[in-house]
């Protein structure tokens, strides 16, 4: 048991709460990472009263001195990278070498942002009217409230914080109560980068409490939130009645469609990587396997062998292949869709719940097989380490089927046609379409986002952020 109590970050001084969050280690129940305090409603007040206070300095601070903070912010993250993906492994239970992963992703993404804020470019227009300039630019939305997820819990802060501060904004950072760690070290590198104070405040604890006070502050301009749909929809009704910019990031059920002339190591290797890697806890993950006829005996054979070679176990044993879920409530979730799966008249292979060397949230991958696209598992997102594998005769039918769905996130297809992946990318009804690789795995640099029910808002990460963090402003410039 550890005394050691991590408090939140307001204004540039580190504050406690009400209570606290004791971080457990999905692996081992035993270790308790840390204390983490609870902010409540007067703490979320007082961060977003520094957040306001700050936000002029910073909007017009020059973007050499935000490129050169968001710089040594990478440089540090890369340069304790072991120890973060460390710790992200401990909480979250992804293997180290994810966690290793995750962590050189956050510093990329710092890196990258701290490029752009030197290239916030804007337009000069001739006028219509003679002896009137126009001109175009970009400006800091303002103060804005970040919501992010246990999932990835350093990238998403970090794709959210990076943009934010590049474009001149000032942060409310909220992270999930389940894993506040990596959100905590990732402020305190902020801090000692020279984050300038109320410029990054940190309040953590739970949705209800604090989630809900960020989204009725009328000082708070824009929410940026990672989650569920159920989530995602109320936020987007509350941010209205704010009139704040919103932008959701959700859920996804996303398809991966094999056909009959893949390249069966391939195809087999893309889906174990989309349904299985990080324990299938990603909004990428590919829990539907849409599977041409001619291939689908052969296709489930190879796969059940690598599903049942992987190795299952403690996120920090270099053999762990599959670490532990992440909470209980995620494990007796999964473990309630492998019943139902199996009542609704699939052929359950695996996703049986497994003991580990401590106690832990230990779960062998599950597949659906003789599945259909109208079960609860092929239309409702598990997010865990479950996938359908459903049969079709033609392309046509592949693609109906994988466009069947509430969601749109991600999709791939596995086919060595030019045409048919030609058609699949144009007719694929996803914000992301991958050809012969995992529909999970995205990059850094690029526009990431879905339709449907998956995304609200404009695209996150790449140049396209500037899209929500900015605000944009006309001028006209009489010459005469």
């Amino acid at each position: 048991m550890t005394d050691k109590v991590f408090e939140n970050l307001i204004g540039g001084r580190w504050i406690g709460g009400a209570d606290f969050n004791e971080n457990r280690n999905p692996s081992n129940l035993a270790e308790v990472i840390g204390l983490y305090a609870r902010a409540g409603e007067a703490e979320v007040e007082m961060a977003v009263a520094a957040a306001r206070q700050a936000l002029p300095a910073w909007a017009m601070a020059s973007p050499q001195v935000r490129a050169d903070l968001l710089e040594r912010v990478g440089a540090t993250i890369l340069a304790r990278k072991e120890e973060l993906g460390a710790l992200l492994s401990r909480e979250e239970g992804k293997t180290l070498a994810e966690g290793i992963g995750e962590t050189v992703r956050a510093a990329q993404i710092f890196k990258f942002f701290a490029g752009e804020a030197l290239r916030n470019a804007g337009d000069l227009l001739a006028s219509v009217r003679p002896d009137i300039d126009v001109e175009v630019t970009r400006e800091p939305v303002g103060v804005v409230g970040l919501i992010t997820p246990w999932n990835f819990p350093i990238a998403i802060p970090a794709w959210k914080i990076a943009p934010a501060l590049c474009y001149g904004n000032t942060v409310v950072l909220k992270p999930a109560d389940l894993t506040p760690g990596c959100s905590h070290a990732l402020v305190e590198i902020l801090a000692e980068a020279g984050c300038p104070d109320g410029v990054i405040n940190l309040v953590m604890g739970s949705g209800s409490v604090v989630g809900n006070a960020m989204l009725a502050h009328p000082d708070i301009d824009a929410i940026s939130f990672t989650g569920s749909v159920p989530v995602g929809r109320s936020i987007a009704v509350e941010a209205a009645r704010g009139l704040k910019k919103v932008q959701l990031e959700m859920g996804g059920k996303n398809p991966m469609v094999v056909m009959n002339d893949a390249d069966l190591d391939i195809a087999v290797g893309s889906c174990l990587n989309s349904a299985f890697f990080s324990t299938g806890q990603r909004c990428t993950a590919s829990s539907r396997l849409i599977v041409q006829s001619g291939i689908h005996d052969a296709f489930v054979d190879k796969l059940q062998a690598a599903m049942s070679a992987l190795v299952v176990g403690d996120a920090l044993d270099p053999a762990t292949q599959i670490g532990p879920v992440a909470s209980s409530s995620q494990l007796n979730s999964n473990l309630d869709y492998v019943a139902v799966a199996a009542s609704e008249g699939a052929e359950v292979i695996g996703g049986e719940q497994v003991n580990g060397k401590a106690e832990g949230y230990y779960q062998r991958p599950a597949l659906f097989v003789n599945a259909t696209n109208q079960m609860r598992v092929s239309r409702e997102e598990i997010f865990g380490p479950c996938a359908s594998v459903i049969k079709f005769d033609d392309f046509d039918e592949g693609l109906a089927l994988a466009n069947d769905t509430e969601f749109g996130l991600s999709s791939g297809i596995c086919t060595q046609n030019l045409k048919m992946a030609r058609d699949f990318k144009r007719l694929s009804q996803a914000g992301m379409v991958m050809v012969n690789l995992p529909t999970a795995g995205v990059d850094y640099h690029v526009p990431f986002g879905g339709r449907k029910g998956s995304s609200y808002g404009s695209r996150e990460q790449g140049r396209y952020a500037a899209e929500f963090y900015t605000t944009v402003k006309t001028a006209y410039n009489f010459a005469g």
